[in-house]
């Protein structure tokens, strides 16, 4: 990513503009060492773009927009270029200048306690696809996530659960592929440096929809300090195609210098 943002504008607009990761959903917008896996849901891999995801230079407005009650709402919108993804895990592809894709994302989040908070999204995001440069892909997003961190034992105990849903309706020849997809998450601090997590995934393909893989993960990160982690992870994956894989995944990461801080 490399992008300027505009931030003393009217009417409280926020504007972005280089090469970013787009707002669609919640999984595509986190860098792989903010996860709180080691891999990528199936969902992400199989409707939208994999490990890249919907990534691409373009433009980004945002803005806060007044709602009672507490809430708090923010309406994205974006055009990029119109490249996202490569290979088998292609979303988008640009066959002429004017081949753009665009990204919709309305994010509301609210404090329900002191201690609990709620975060719902709804996303859209359209574009050519790889099939010709008469086809069209539209996927169609939900996602949940509920936090809950007690102020009196917060560097102790939390809880995180996130859920996902993603609708892909792609056309190609001879006909078009309409596809559904979704993860679960629940993520628990057991301790001070301890978290134990699992996962499970269902997703269609985006090219061939009559095809659905399922997997199901185990979690368990450790934190030597607030600078490195060292995580985890088996990961079970019974493929469309009678075929299933056991894995065992393991990943140490250390930060090094100034970070900025990532999206809420």
């Amino acid at each position: 990513e490399g992008y300027i943002t505009f931030t003393a504008l009217p009417k409280s607009f926020v504007v972005k503009v280089g090469k970013m990761r787009s707002a669609f959903g919640k999984v595509n917008m986190m860098h792989n060492h903010v996860l709180p896996w080691i891999d990528r849901p199936l969902v992400s891999t199989n409707l939208v773009g994999g490990e890249d995801g919907i990534d691409d230079a373009g433009v980004s407005i945002q803005r806060i927009i007044p709602a009672p009650k507490g809430i708090f709402l923010e309406a994205t919108g974006q055009v990029f270029r119109g490249d996202s993804g490569s290979g088998l895990q292609s979303v988008f592809k640009s066959w002429q200048r004017s081949d753009v894709s665009t990204v919709a994302h309305l994010r509301s989040y609210k404090d329900v306690s002191e201690s609990t908070n709620l975060d719902i999204g709804l996303s859209y995001a359209r574009g050519y696809n790889d099939s010709g440069a008469s086809f069209l892909t539209n996927l169609y997003g939900v996602d949940a996530t509920v936090r809950w961190k007690p102020l009196r034992r917060s560097i102790y105990h939390s809880f995180i659960g996130r859920g996902e849903l993603f609708w892909s309706q792609r056309q190609q020849f001879p006909v078009e592929q309409r596809a559904f997809g979704f993860y679960t998450s629940a993520d628990y601090q057991l301790g001070r440096r301890w978290f134990l997590g699992g996962r499970f995934d269902r997703s269609a393909r985006s090219k061939f929809a009559n095809l659905t893989d399922n997997g199901g993960s185990i979690v368990l990160t450790y934190w030597p300090s607030e600078f490195s982690q060292i995580r985890g992870q088996y990961r079970y994956t019974d493929y469309a195609e009678n075929r299933s894989a056991n894995e065992l995944l393991l990943q140490v990461i250390f930060s090094l210098g100034a970070h900025g801080a990532h999206p809420f």
